[in-house]
Order: C-alpha cells, then structure tokens, then sequence
C-alpha cells in the first residue's frame, strides 16, 4: 500500500465524515426547530434549551461546512484579476492568496484555541449545565482544517505551474 493511496483512503474517510456531519446535523437542527415552533404554537410549552442548541447547531454547522468547501474550492473567491493577467500570473497570485489564506485562518486557530483555554478556565456553561468549551471546540478545529486546506492546496498549485512551465505547457 503506497503514501498515495493511503492519503487517498483517508481524504474519502473524511469526506463522508463531513458529508455525515452535515446532513445529521441539518436533518437534526430542523426537526428540532420544527418541534420547538408546534410545541409552542400548539401547546404552549417548549424546551428551554433547544433555541440555544439550534444556535450552536448552526455554528457547528457553518464550520463543517466551511471545511467542506475549502476541501472542494467551492469559497468564496474573488477573480477579478484572472482576465487580464497571463495564466502563470494567476495560478502564481492563487498561490499567494492562498498562503495568505492559510496563515489567516492558522492564527484564528490558534486564538480560538485560546479563547477555548478561557472557557475552561472560567468553567462557562451552555445548555444548563454543559461545559461551554465542549460545544465551542468546532472553532479551533475547524479554521486549523481550513488552513490545512489552503496550504495544500497552495502547494498542489504551486506544483502544478511547476511542472505545467518545465513541461511546456505554462505560457
């Protein structure tokens, strides 16, 4: 079994993970923001804590999510420059923009790291008695991911216009 087909597994494990976790927490976050609108309307009760779940659900949501279009390049971008600049500009300024990326997001990281390492420190709460680092660890994990992306995909770029120039086939 080489390096290749080994990192090959592991990008689809954790593609189906992501897609898992998106469409678990999706169908989970509507059938209890449904739940919680008859419950009200109907009954006049509810749970109190399922609009804060909800809230931390879309969060955990958001960031996976984000994970999976870093892993697809399916962000945001903005290409203004790609049609007035030569190729090997553009997939060399991709490059840059996606260090750039890749820094940012690792810095976020980090600060949401620490962030988290107040959280434990002050013992914080959400939905009644949960500790708070728990449900806010998908910051620190999620923008490391997303900076691992870019990276990677920085390099594969990079690589790419590498071997495309000494081939011949860069303009």
């Amino acid at each position: 079994m080489t390096i290749r087909s080994v990192l090959q597994r592991l990008e689809k494990a954790g593609t189906a993970l992501e897609t898992f976790m998106l469409v678990s927490m999706l169908t989970a976050m509507m059938v209890l923001a449904v739940g919680q609108i008859v419950m009200r309307e109907g009954f006049g009760t509810g749970f109190g804590w399922a609009d804060e779940l909800v809230r931390l659900m879309v969060l955990w949501l958001a960031m996976v999510g984000s994970v999976a279009a870093c892993r697809e390049n399916r962000h945001i971008r903005i290409d203004a420059l790609s049609h007035i600049l030569p190729v090997w500009a553009v997939n060399a300024f991709r490059v840059l923009v996606d260090l750039f990326a890749a820094a940012v997001c690792a810095v976020i990281a980090v600060q949401a790291w620490r962030y988290l390492q107040v959280e434990i420190e002050y013992e914080d709460t959400v939905l009644v008695d949960t500790p708070a680092w728990i449900a806010h660890a998908i910051m620190p994990v999620a923008f490391a991911l997303i900076a691992y992306r870019f990276l990677i995909s920085s390099l594969k770029q990079a690589g790419d216009s590498l071997f495309s120039r000494k081939a011949g086939t860069g303009a």
